[in-house]
């Protein structure tokens, strides 16, 4: 229920903001937290149903003319679940089932698992091990590209800035104790 929350209202974000960081135009349903540079940090629900997450829109897409939803990618808190910093690409597709899903910054390369729900797919890293390190890299790095495939079978490769993630993150983090 709060997955579906904080997906629609980062689908109404994206579509009425040219781009995220200037973006006035936020659901009632969450709280932005602070925008910076090229990332920008809300919190949403109250309690145990509290999630704090940080986003950004792609700088680049491939193919450009492809028709997609809204692509994003995020870091998000759940402190009711004790879950901190779970990564997601949104690649405003469904994905092809069995496809790989890859995260790459510099020369790191992190795989990720997909799932479909209707026509909107997402990915989450696949060995939780690699959290820290990918979370490292993203501090570290000047950009993050991220490869998909659609269930029509069309690759994809978004471009996204790293600037102000570690911002965005360290603010997600002290607003939901974590």
């Amino acid at each position: 229920m709060i997955r579906k929350i904080i997906l629609g209202s980062i689908a109404a974000l994206l579509v009425l903001s040219p781009a995220v960081s200037g973006s006035q135009a936020m659901a009632d349903s969450a709280d932005m937290l602070g925008a910076f540079k090229n990332w920008t940090a809300y919190t949403t629900g109250s309690g145990s149903s509290r999630t704090c997450y940080a986003l950004s829109k792609p700088r680049a897409q491939e193919p450009k003319s492809l028709k997609r939803g809204a692509i994003f990618l995020m870091v998000s808190d759940w402190p009711g679940r004790k879950v901190k910093a779970e990564l997601e690409v949104v690649p405003g597709y469904a994905y092809k089932l069995g496809a790989p899903a890859t995260l790459g910054i510099g020369g790191d390369r992190f795989n990720f698992f997909s799932r479909n729900d209707g026509q909107n797919g997402s990915a989450w890293l696949q060995n939780l091990n690699d959290g820290g390190p990918l979370l490292d890299a993203m501090n570290h790095g000047v950009s993050a590209v991220a490869i998909g495939t659609s269930s029509r079978g069309t690759k994809t490769v978004d471009t996204y800035s790293l600037a102000g993630f570690g911002d965005a993150l360290a603010k997600m983090h002290a607003a939901c104790n974590m």
